[in-house]
């Protein structure tokens, strides 16, 4: 006897799991978390919070956080570049501005992206030869220098972005540059804010209100924490960055999850898939499957781990490529490279499976074009007739989707049980079921995201997003579980990461039985 009759006749039950690991955030401080072993914290985020929204006689002008003499050293810098002067800008405008209400806060300046463009290129730079990025001086990353004084902020920012050469990895081979010489202009055509003016010196003007704004935020950080947000921030950084793949692998490994037969993953890089290999436990326990081609540049995929128990020849084949060449023909799909793994794989009972891990865009507007993409290519290929699907996914749905532009989650419910499929939590989703809650603080960039303390739950990314999808008539959800803590359990009303489990998407993990009445289908 075999395929699904001797799963039947046996009684094996196949236990799934997925989970949206989460790429490593560079910045520590970016969301709110959970943070227990150290009230500091929620003290420090409030501070800062109140600073920001009330700053009143704090509002002080910009000049006298980043007074004259900085900006004098600053420009020599810049003339040194080769870019033309920016003194006008400094002398009749920026220098006069209040650091909260005229720079922090100024709606234009955000849209212009003066400040969060030299921020996104220089914030963290991988380096090649190095395990570890170098880090911009600035609060908002893992740069570990100390920031006690604006003049020691200045001194160590001006040698990075000046003096200290990088070897990168460029679509030219690994080049020598000075982080400043990684400046991209910022283009009229692409932010239209920008006055025709602004773009020709969009270069040394976003450098000067780069340094403008690491400096504010050096100064916020030391009026309100006298310098004892930096122990927190290390503590923070060792936890939440630097430990975050151990500790995921860690997790990965309790018997929770070490016993699944399949485990979908999403947002996985490189390093990782290099770690899990190499863990005895994991290794052991596991064929650990990434995409042939993987994302090398975002260093963010999808991937698989077969149980070599249930799955003992490991994986047949990657089908990848034949479900991204299913997409309906002039529909562009918004996915990028990694985002999708499909293999297939048959278990030692003999049953052809067809499993998939894939990670949606932020709105989950390529979700349902994926899951077509999906069936169409099970449908057309004969090879795959007779397969059964099992698909993890981190789908991006929504509570209360904005129409047109955001999966709702209902909605998606209908749409796959449309295409003859269920899920881990039935034929309809329920829209409070959420896998995830994570909201922006105000040590960030975009403040226009920015969560109060006692807004973060309204008005965070609290959704259901994750998914385990299967053959309607194929299985049966026996049991069904999410957890934010490693520890088989999902606390409602925490924020996560937290210092113990880091991931802003919690583990999603179902057992299901095989139905007889499928056996009629193989």
């Amino acid at each position: 006897m075999k395929g699904i009759a001797a799963m039947v006749a046996s009684g094996r039950k196949l236990q799934i799991a997925t989970w949206n690991i989460a790429a490593i955030n560079n910045n520590p401080f970016e969301y709110w978390i959970t943070y227990n072993e150290n009230p500091g914290y929620e003290k420090l985020m409030s501070d800062v919070e109140s600073f920001l929204e009330s700053p009143m006689e704090r509002d002080v002008s910009v000049s006298e956080v980043f007074p004259d003499d900085m900006f004098s050293k600053l420009e020599t810098r810049m003339l040194g570049c080769g870019w033309p002067s920016v003194r006008g800008y400094w002398e009749e405008d920026f220098r006069n501005r209040k650091i909260i209400s005229g720079f922090m806060k100024d709606p234009i300046l955000g849209s212009k992206r003066l400040a969060s463009m030299p921020d996104r290129i220089t914030n963290t730079i991988n380096v090649a030869g190095l395990d570890e990025p170098v880090c911009r001086p600035t609060v908002i990353n893992m740069y570990g220098g100390d920031l006690d004084t604006l003049d020691q902020w200045w001194s160590a920012w001006e040698t990075f972005m000046f003096d200290d050469a990088l070897e990168i990895k460029t679509k030219k081979g690994v080049e020598k540059k000075v982080p400043y010489q990684m400046l991209q202009p910022i283009k009229k055509a692409k932010y239209p804010d920008i006055t025709v003016e602004e773009e020709k010196v969009s270069l040394p003007l976003q450098t000067m209100c780069g340094a403008i704004f690491d400096a504010i935020l050096v100064h916020i950080m030391n009026t309100v924490s006298d310098g004892e947000w930096q122990p927190l921030k290390r503590a923070m950084v060792e936890n939440l960055n630097k430990k975050k793949v151990p500790k995921t692998l860690d997790i990965l490994e309790t018997e929770t999850y070490v016993n699944s037969d399949v485990v979908a993953l999403q947002e996985v890089s490189a390093a990782f898939i290099d770690q899990a290999k190499n863990r005895p436990k994991l290794g052991e326990a596991f064929w650990v499957v990434a995409p042939e081609d993987m994302d090398a540049v975002r260093d963010q995929n999808s991937a698989i781990f077969l149980r070599k128990e249930t799955f003992p020849d490991g994986p047949n084949a990657e089908i990848t490529s034949l479900v991204e060449s299913s997409f309906e023909e002039g529909v562009k799909v918004p996915i990028a490279k990694g985002d999708i793994l499909a293999i297939t794989a048959t278990d030692r009972d003999g049953v052809p499976f067809v499993i998939a891990s894939f990670h949606g865009d932020t709105n989950g507007l390529a979700t349902k074009p994926v899951l077509d993409a999906i069936m169409k290519a099970m449908s057309s290929d004969p090879t795959l007739a007779g397969h059964k699907l099992l698909f993890g996914l981190d789908a991006n749905t929504y509570e209360k989707a904005k129409p047109g532009k955001q999966q709702d989650v209902l909605e998606w419910g209908k749409y796959f049980v449309g295409h003859g499929l269920t899920s881990c939590w039935g034929d309809t989703p329920d829209p409070k079921n959420y896998t995830t809650f994570n909201s922006r603080t105000y040590l960030q960039p975009q403040l226009n995201k920015a969560c109060k303390k006692t807004d973060k739950r309204s008005n965070g990314d609290v959704n259901p997003k994750d998914f385990i999808l299967f053959g309607k008539g194929s299985f049966a959800v026996e049991s069904t579980w999410k957890d934010n803590t490693g520890e088989k359990m999902y606390l409602e009303d925490t924020a996560f990461p937290t210092m113990q489990f880091p991931s802003d998407h919690g583990i999603l993990a179902t057992i299901i039985a095989p139905l007889p009445e499928s056996c009629d289908a193989m």
